[in-house]
């Protein structure tokens, strides 16, 4: 399998190299594409690509990835992985993986995390991806745990649906340590929180905290707790619609053959007002907005074709 490795800790980081001698000594085509510098929580972010300005690419040699071509972009993870889709470091990958990052990306705020960023957009630009996160133990990185889940995660990717993105968040310990893997939802937030240090004189300084809440044993963030590898399925562009109005269901919908095309905004067709909104309906006060929280109501994206053609 044709698979881009990318991180937001930079092209420096000790995980991005490990990851990709691992996935490559599995067998796998791998280039990897990292950004020049720590761009960490940047989430999906392309940056500013004007028309008549360009990003500086540059190939190197990581250590321990002896004939893995690799480049550090000047740009953040997610134009790593599109530069890469659009065939700008060779044959488009199939598969992104992002990571490993130094760190776990566990709950609600990996929104904002450029791991998981980078594979979000893999999904929106038309192939899957994999976020791969670690924490440290008494100071050491157990990287080598977390990319050797990462490859049995890339062999379950082969299969799965297209543009599946999924999160993996392996504690650190050694491999023997690992509990085992678990599929996970995601908490309500991770082990930290960012929070307002200083504010005053034109300064603003944010802070991590510790939540001090126990997170739920089935969530990301538990599971890891209990020694645990946490997997979560996760999209990134979602609709919402309430479940009764969701697409794909019988929708409340009428069309009208006889009704004037100058008379609404649908251009000819004439809808009932229903109590769940449903695609095509009017945007009426008395329909209800999508509750965006519940998740049976949010369904992953099937992006439209790109301009890259990659056999599964």
């Amino acid at each position: 399998m044709r698979i881009l490795v990318t991180n937001d800790d930079g092209i420096a980081s000790e995980g991005i190299h490990v990851l990709a001698a691992t996935i490559a000594a599995a067998g796998h085509d791998v280039v990897v594409v990292a950004p020049s510098s720590d761009r960490s929580g940047v989430g999906a972010a392309l940056g500013l690509v004007h028309a008549d300005q360009h990003l500086d690419a540059t190939s190197v040699e990581l250590p321990g990835c002896a004939g893995i071509p690799a480049y550090a972009l000047d740009g953040p993870p997610g134009m790593c992985t599109v530069a890469g889709r659009l065939g700008a470091f060779g044959p488009p990958p199939e598969l992104v993986v992002s990571g490993i990052n130094a760190g776990l990306n566990t709950g609600r705020a990996i929104l904002h995390s450029g791991t998981v960023g980078a594979a979000l957009t893999a999904q929106n630009f038309g192939c899957s991806g994999l976020a791969v996160s670690t924490s440290a133990r008494d100071g050491a990185w157990h990287w080598s745990t977390a990319a050797e889940i990462a490859v049995q995660m890339i062999e379950r990717l082969r299969d799965a649906p297209p543009r599946t993105v999924l999160n993996l968040n392996v504690p650190g310990c050694e491999r023997d340590e690992l509990r085992g893997v678990r599929w996970a939802r995601l908490a309500a937030f991770g082990a930290v929180r960012a929070a307002i240090a200083d504010a005053g004189d034109g300064v603003l300084q944010f802070e991590l905290r510790a939540t001090g809440a126990t997170p739920p044993p089935d969530s990301d963030q538990g599971l890891c707790d209990a020694g645990y590898a946490a997997v979560t399925a996760i999209t990134g562009i979602a609709e919402a619609w309430s479940p009764e109005g969701a697409v794909g269901a019988t929708a409340p919908v009428t069309h009208d053959a006889t009704h004037d095309a100058g008379d609404d905004d649908a251009g000819g067709d004439a809808f009932e007002i229903g109590e769940h909104a449903v695609p095509g309906a009017p945007f009426e006060a008395v329909t209800a907005i999508p509750d965006a929280s519940q998740p049976r109501s949010l369904h992953r994206p099937l992006a439209a074709p790109t301009t890259v053609d990659v056999e599964r």
